[in-house]
């Protein structure tokens, strides 16, 4: 294999939930990942749509986090069809408020509880695996949707906060502690994942 066509990430890395497969993300994904990053229905609460040039930039700097890090977000697909739908889990760039566990899906990915489910496994690994102490979830106040999803996870709301440039977005941070994660483990299991 090419020096340019390694995979970023831990090879062979794979988390497995009921419907999904989240993986460090590869070249092939990035067809589906521009097309989710030019959806302005996506990425109203990120900054609105990119140009496929700046998607590619976006999906390099989380291969490059994996490469330098050991971490980024995973790219998400679903296990029936290998369909790539979003991209879910860790993040801390510099000057991040904290360790956070973010999610973006694309419209293929929405409507079917797939970032619960998604964030419930990235949560869980990067406990496990990072040692981390605690998440945040960095989301826009207006962002109802994601919020849910803070809530349903458990997390509460923490402070408000500006992110680092190139961004400069106002920001809710939710969040909680390891400790609260393993309390409500016996409820996730109970809930299921599907919505």
């Amino acid at each position: 294999m090419a020096l340019s066509e390694r995979a970023p990430g831990p090879a062979g890395l794979v988390i497995e939930t009921p419907r999904l497969v989240l993986r460090p993300p590869q070249l092939e994904d990035f067809g589906a990942w521009a097309a989710c990053a030019a959806d302005p229905d996506m990425t109203t609460f990120l900054g609105g749509p990119q140009p496929r040039a700046v998607a590619w930039r976006a999906l390099m700097a989380m291969a490059g986090s994996w490469s330098l890090h050991g971490f980024a977000m995973f790219s998400v697909l679903e296990k029936s069809t290998g369909v790539w739908v979003g991209r879910v889990g860790p993040w801390r760039p510099e000057g991040w408020p904290g360790n956070e566990i973010g999610w973006g899906l694309a419209r293929e990915g929405e409507g079917k509880g797939y970032a619960y489910e998604a964030a419930v496994a990235a949560t869980d690994w990067a406990f496990a695996t990072l040692g981390w102490s605690d998440v945040i979830h960095c989301i826009d106040a207006d962002n109802r949707r994601s919020e849910a999803l803070a809530v349903r996870l458990g997390s509460a709301r923490l402070r408000r906060t500006v992110l680092p440039p190139p961004s400069g977005n106002a920001v809710t941070v939710w969040g909680q502690d390891r400790a609260s994660w393993l309390a409500g483990a016996a409820q996730r299991s109970a809930g299921g994942f599907p919505r």
